[in-house]
Order: C-alpha cells, then sequence, then structure tokens
C-alpha cells in the first residue's frame, strides 16, 4: 500500500509562513495548521547553525536623502556601489569649516551595532557619533581600512574590506538615541573646510541588536525583520549539522534571566580578563567572548548576580569552546564554592559531564552546550562561569595566557533547557508556541483510525507530564492523544468520556536526544500502539462508539517538554497490525 495515499493528511515540516504551517495533504490547504507565537525565537538553521530574529531599526537604510537630516551636507544617489550596483550615495560637503554630517533618530536602549559601507572620496575618513546621555565618536581610516580613535564608551568597532576601495565600518554600543554618519579629513576630528565635492561614498546602513554587523536588510518607512519572528513557525534542524531534516519545533514559555547572554564584558571578571567578538560563535558570526585567566593562584571566573527563588528549580546553560583550558564549571551560587544549587563540572573538549545533573551537547565547531539543572536554596545568587585546570581544580595558578570561549548564556526557571534566547541588557522572554487546526473533523476517523508520529525527545523532564499530540473536539471531552510521561514514559490514549483504551511504555523508554516513530491504531474492540516496529500494547475493550473530534492540536499549554515534530500521518482506516509495524519500522 502507499501510506501516503492513503493517508488523509501528511504533515511533514517543509513549508511554512507567517501563521501557518503546511501539510503535504490534503493539497487544497484544508488541512493546513494554524500556528502563534507572540515573540521572535531562535532556531537552528539548515546550516546547523543558531539563526535569531534580526532587525534592522534604521528607516529608508539606504535612501540617505530621505531618512536622514542633513547639517552642511548633501547626498547624491546613482554611485557605484560595493555591489556593483549603482546604489551608492556620495556625502557632499559644504565649503564651511565645521563639521559635515547627517543624523537619524532612532530608540536603541540595549547593545546594538551600527554599520555602513563606506568608501573614500575626497576625504579619507568616516565617523559615527552615537547620542544619549552622552556623545561619543567612533573614526574609520577608509584610505588605510585600519580603525581610527574610538571613544571608550564602544564595546568594540570593526572595519572590514569589501573590495574595489569599500569598506563595511561597524561600532558596538549599549545605547543611543541618534546615530550620526560624519565625513572627516583627519583622526579624532570632525571639524575641517569642505571643497562643496563628494567627501565619502555611502551605502546600506543599519542598526541591530547585537555585538556585530550581520547580514543587510533594506527598509523603507518602517523596520524590517526577518526570522522566527512573532507567529513565524521554526523548522528546526540539528545543531552543528548540515546534512538533517526539520522538525517542528513547539516550546513553552521560557524567560532567560541573564541580561547579557552575549556581552560577557558586562559581567564580573575575577582574575582574569575578556576579549569581546574573539571568535565565531555557534551562530557563525564573530562575537563569541574568550576569558583568560591570569597568572594568581586562585579562581578564574565570570560572575553575574541573578535574583532567584529558594525552593524553585533553575536550568543554567552557556555554549563554550576550549582555548587553553578544556575544563570549565557551571554555578549558581548560594554562599560558597560547592554550596550552589547548580555546580557541575564539564570537559569541553571530549563533550563530559562529570555530574547527573549536567548534560552536554555537541552543536559543532568544537562547540559544546552545558546544560546545568537544580533547585535553589536560597535567594539571589551569582550564575558563575569557572575556568578549571586539567584535575578539574577551580582554584589554580593561571599561566597567563590559557582560557576558554563563551557564548549565549542562559538562566531559566525550569527542570530544562530550551531554546537559546539572546538578551542585550534586559531579560528576555519567548511566549508559547501554539499549533493546531480546528474543524477538520472530515479529515478525522470518528469510528476507527490511525495516526503516526515521529517525534525527537528534547528533554528529560521527569517532574510532569506532556501532551505531544493530541486529537480531541472542541470541549477535550474527547481525545486520541499521545504523551511523553512524568517517568520518561509514552502514553497512547482514546478517550471518549471514559478511558477506552491507555498504552503505556515503560519507565524510562522516551531518551533525551532520541528518535520515535510511534502509531496509536483504534476502532471498537481492537486497539494497538506501536513504537519502532514494536507492539507496546493492544486491546480489545469494546464501547468506543461514534467520536466527534475535529482538532490536531499541539497546543503548548499542555506541553511541559519542547515538541519536536518531524512527521505527521491521519488515516480514517484502522491500519492493520502489521501496518503498524512496517509503518513505524
Amino acid at each position: 500500500m502507499s501510506y501516503f495515499d492513503d493517508a488523509s493528511l501528511v504533515m511533514i515540516p517543509s513549508g511554512y509562513k507567517e501563521d501557518k504551517v503546511y501539510s503535504v495533504k490534503p493539497i487544497d490547504g484544508s488541512g493546513d495548521l494554524d500556528f502563534t507565537r507572540a515573540s521572535s525565537a531562535t532556531r537552528i538553521g539548515s546550516d546547523g547553525n543558531i539563526e535569531k530574529t534580526r532587525t534592522n531599526s534604521i528607516l529608508y537604510s539606504n535612501d540617505f536623502d530621505t531618512g536622514f537630516s542633513k547639517t552642511r551636507a548633501s547626498l547624491v544617489s546613482g554611485q557605484s556601489g560595493y555591489d556593483g550596483s549603482s546604489d551608492a550615495w556620495g556625502f557632499v560637503d559644504t565649503a564651511d569649516n565645521s563639521t559635515h554630517l547627517i543624523v537619524q533618530t532612532v530608540a536603541s536602549s540595549e547593545v546594538a551595532t551600527f554599520s555602513v559601507y563606506a568608501k573614500a572620496g575626497a576625504v579619507n575618513f568616516i565617523a559615527f557619533r552615537y547620542e544619549d546621555a552622552t556623545v561619543d565618536y567612533a573614526y574609520f581610516d577608509l584610505a588605510n581600512g585600519i580603525l581610527g580613535t574610538i571613544d571608550s564608551d564602544y564595546i568594540t568597532a570593526n572595519i572590514t574590506s569589501v573590495g574595489n576601495g569599500w569598506y563595511r565600518c561597524e561600532a558596538v554600543r549599549t545605547s543611543a538615541n541618534k546615530v550620526v554618519i560624519l565625513s572627516a579629513q583627519s583622526d579624532n576630528d570632525p571639524t575641517y573646510a569642505g571643497a562643496g565635492t563628494t567627501a565619502i561614498y555611502i551605502q546600506d546602513s543599519q542598526l541591530e541588536q547585537g555585538l556585530v554587523a550581520t547580514s543587510y536588510i533594506e527598509t523603507t518607512s518602517t523596520t524590517v525583520t526577518v526570522g522566527s519572528y512573532d507567529n513565524v513557525p521554526r523548522l528546526n534542524y540539528t545543531a552543528g549539522s548540515t546534512s538533517s531534516c526539520p522538525s517542528l519545533l513547539l516550546e513553552p514559555q521560557r524567560t532567560n534571566l541573564i541580561d547579557n547572554s552575549e556581552y560577557l564584558g558586562a559581567w564580573t571578571q575575577l582574575n582574569s580578563s575578556g576579549t569581546t567578538n574573539a571568535t565565531i560563535s555557534p551562530e557563525n558570526v564573530s562575537n563569541a567572548y574568550l576569558l583568560t585567566e591570569d597568572t594568581s593562584n586562585n579562581q578564574h571566573r565570570l560572575s553575574l548576580m541573578r535574583s532567584v527563588t529558594s525552593g524553585v528549580d533553575y536550568v543554567f546553560s552557556v555554549y563554550a569552546k576550549p582555548n587553553g583550558r578544556s575544563k570549565i564549571r557551571v554555578r549558581l551560587e548560594n554562599s560558597g564554592v560547592g554550596s550552589g544549587a547548580i555546580n557541575v563540572s564539564f570537559d569541553i573538549q571530549n563533550g563530559i559531564s562529570l555530574s547527573a545533573n549536567g548534560t552536554i551537547e555537541n552543536v559543532g565547531n568544537g562547540w559544546y552546550r552545558c546544560i546545568a539543572t537544580g533547585t535553589s536554596t536560597s535567594t539571589g545568587k551569582l550564575a558563575i562561569l569557572n575556568l578549571l585546570d586539567d584535575d578539574y581544580n577551580f582554584t589554580y595558578t593561571g599561566d597567563g595566557s590559557s582560557g576558554a570561549y563563551f557564548y549565549g548564556a542562559q538562566l531559566e526557571e525550569a527542570s530544562y533547557a530550551t531554546s537559546y534566547i539572546p538578551t542585550y541588557g534586559a531579560t528576555v522572554t519567548r511566549v508559547t508556541d501554539n499549533c493546531e487546526k480546528s474543524g477538520i473533523s472530515s479529515l478525522l476517523g470518528q469510528t476507527e483510525g490511525s495516526v503516526f508520529f515521529e517525534y525527537t525527545v528534547s528533554s528529560d523532564d521527569t517532574t510532569t507530564f506532556s501532551r505531544i499530540l493530541n486529537l480531541r473536539n472542541a470541549s477535550s471531552s474527547e481525545q486520541i492523544y499521545l504523551q511523553q510521561d512524568a517517568d520518561n514514559a509514552f502514553k497512547a490514549v482514546v478517550y471518549n468520556g471514559s478511558n477506552q483504551f491507555i498504552g503505556n511504555t515503560t519507565s524510562g523508554f522516551a531518551i533525551k536526544g532520541t528518535t520515535y516513530k510511534m502509531a496509536l491504531a483504534y476502532k471498537d474492540s481492537d486497539y494497538a500502539f506501536y513504537i519502532d516496529g514494536v507492539s507496546i500494547e493492544t486491546s480489545s475493550a469494546s464501547g468506543l462508539g461514534t467520536l466527534s473530534i475535529s482538532f490536531i492540536d499541539f497546543d503548548t499549554n499542555l506541553i511541559s517538554a519542547s515538541n519536536k515534530c518531524k512527521k505527521l500521518l491521519v488515516f480514517k482506516t484502522r491500519l492493520s497490525n502489521t501496518q503498524l509495524a512496517e509503518l513505524t519500522t
């Protein structure tokens, strides 16, 4: 038989748009799933890297004559650009002995990067000026492709050649209410007598959250966002892999309680020094932080005070990579070393966790995500990242050059980690993913049927059940569902007002990171539950009657564990046990 032909609904994560996850069948769209999530979110892209939601907050990002106000300057369009187009602008100074600038008012209260492509004309320098409580300059030498003077309030700055005399200039700061572009004849001095000629050429401006300039996003009268923004589903791939198939990622609401997850220079360094944007991170841009030990005989660490609640579960995670030190410790400290609710050591060279409450995940390119869980025993704690010596000692004599790279620190009030939530100066909440389809009773078997579900376990949470798939009526008084139970067992249930069938695996069956193929078949006096080609349970219970189910539901109000759905097939007939075994093998 052809399972595709016989199925009434087939959802294989592949196509989506805002508010919608497409089903491959029916082809008329009547089985497409409705999706909501009222916040942005990250995912693992098809290249195996973390993919963020990105927004260009500059308006008219390449229409400088419209988007920026001008002072002793004018703009001329149609110039040859860095990308071979005629979309660049000539920045023409006036004949005044003063500053020559263009300005746009912005609202940036967190870590953000401003960038623009630039080329020397009659003068050799371009300068950025961020304004809020203070006014700070960053200068770029367009003749030699090097940084000029960078005021100390900037976190970092960079100039990168893109060919033919063009450079991408970028500067990172924690806040600004105006961004200003100036031309200059010399470093650290924006005042000069213009000649009424093209001082510099500019193209494609961008202001975005984070520590680096990413690929350019064109804007006009409004900001533009790309990625998994509000109500965009996440087709999630395997971290570090370029050949995996996607799953539909559905997660409960979570908050990252770390307010600077990437700019770890905002944390407190102890007996160590830090370098921002030191190497390529798991999102494949150069925004990872390097912590380097000094030569003292002491702890070498980063720390950040966080407000937590006694008696509550927390999970602390961070991405880490060796740079001379291959051992680290992740801690949520009560009052001293070893007294923390979380205190887990990791070998980030070989991917080993030394504690049962720690897990470590290989995400590619030498990076591991180190995850530690525990229950807080007091309020107000330090979140700490320790370097360790080869014997896992946290107090040791440093060599002054060894250390480790860190990226993406996250503290969640929960017992397992979810997808990365970036923060740039304030805590951030990613709200619940909801995915369902109503009004499809004609696609669901009411007296008999079968459901095939391919699912990757993303949590070994043992505190509560997690409904991973639900076929139901509007009031949920009739349900056919699959569930991951608190004891890491899978359960299949057919309920028509009373339980008609309950199929259970043994405790501990559901293993984190494992993908399972499961099928539930139902018909009066003939039930079966199969996983990976094996019969889990059958039943000849009678009394099913005629159901009135009309919903397919991934509603995460009933999901405590993240849901990674890789495939869903619904049949209006009860498949044979042989077919169930074949389908799930």
